[in-house]
């Protein structure tokens, strides 16, 4: 990627970062006060004003929905004002799932496991793993599906440069079970920090889709017929972790989400030589399963700003 492409994808991922906070505490505090039901007309009210003047969020919705719509045609989307505006709602109705799931309030009615095999029997022994997410739906149901595998710990890391606040905001409606830890560069104390968690049978969650806002290194990959770049920390800190490696995604339909939790590696590991081009074709994977899964759930990918350099 170029110096120019990283600073305005970066500027972009800061911008939308500070608009995803405020949407945050305004439905924290609407949940609070109110229940679901009666707080669900106030954030639709916030989302059309976010909708309405954030203009480069509702560009880069529209050039996302063009490329859905392109790479499948049976998908539904289009690059309209008003499927954007349902990709913006789509968000709505996430940001208000993730605050249920961090305070405990997603129950069982609302989570549907498509691995429950899978996540009992990771769940159950003392190996800790490193999963990898994305802006694909409800990453913060991790929380239930931990609760779920026989309360797992897990360590989330952010590149926000609000991670501090959302700590405080995620502590304010009840999170337990879940640090964030704030990463802006893997150095050796963090690494060893990582390594003794996952000894204890923890895991970690990083995602897979989101370039680090103070930059950071890329591989470019394949996704939705356009070259597009990734971060290549989730793979190696895989390496560094020695751990199996899972993706995890979450849709949501009809009010319930749906987890879906793979195997991605048994471990990743490479000779010197080979590093980079193992790196790249475990992201170009990645990038294969996400948009596997982006067909399934096309408005629920909140990435809102120029992904595509």
């Amino acid at each position: 990627m170029s110096s120019r492409g990283a600073f305005v994808q970066t500027s972009w991922a800061a911008t939308r970062e500070r608009g995803t906070f405020v949407m945050m505490r305004l439905m924290a505090f609407g949940l609070a006060v109110l229940s679901r039901p009666l707080a669900t007309p106030v954030v639709h009210a916030a989302t059309l004003y976010f909708f309405l003047f954030g203009t480069g969020a509702r560009a880069a919705s529209r050039d996302y929905l063009r490329r859905v719509a392109r790479a499948f045609p049976d998908s539904g989307v289009s690059p309209s004002l008003a499927c954007s505006y349902r990709h913006f709602v789509a968000f709505t109705h996430a940001i208000l799932d993730k605050l249920d799931a961090w305070a405990g309030r997603l129950d069982g009615s609302r989570v549907h496991y498509e691995c429950e095999d899978t996540l009992m029997q990771m769940g159950g022994g003392r190996q800790g793993l490193l999963v990898i997410g994305s802006h694909l739906g409800n990453l913060e149901v991790c929380r239930a599906i931990a609760w779920r595998a026989r309360h797992v710990r897990l360590t989330v890391l952010v590149h926000t440069r609000h991670a501090v606040r959302f700590a405080r905001l995620l502590a304010r409606v009840g999170a337990s079970e879940v640090e964030l830890v704030q990463v802006t560069e893997l150095d050796a104390a963090m690494a060893m920090t990582l390594r003794e968690r996952i000894a204890r049978g923890e895991w970690v969650v990083i995602a897979g889709d989101r370039v680090p806002v103070h930059g950071g290194r890329t591989v470019q990959v394949q996704f939705l017929g356009s070259p597009a770049p990734l971060p290549v920390g989730p793979y190696v800190l895989a390496a560094l972790l020695d751990c199996p490696v899972y993706l995890l995604f979450c849709l949501r339909r009809e009010g319930v989400n749906h987890v879906y939790f793979e195997r991605f590696a048994e471990r990743l590991s490479w000779k010197r030589a080979a590093r980079d081009a193992v790196i790249a074709a475990s992201a170009q994977r990645y990038a294969d399963r996400l948009a596997h899964h982006v067909r399934l759930a096309p408005l629920q990918w909140f990435n809102f700003y120029p992904f595509w350099p």
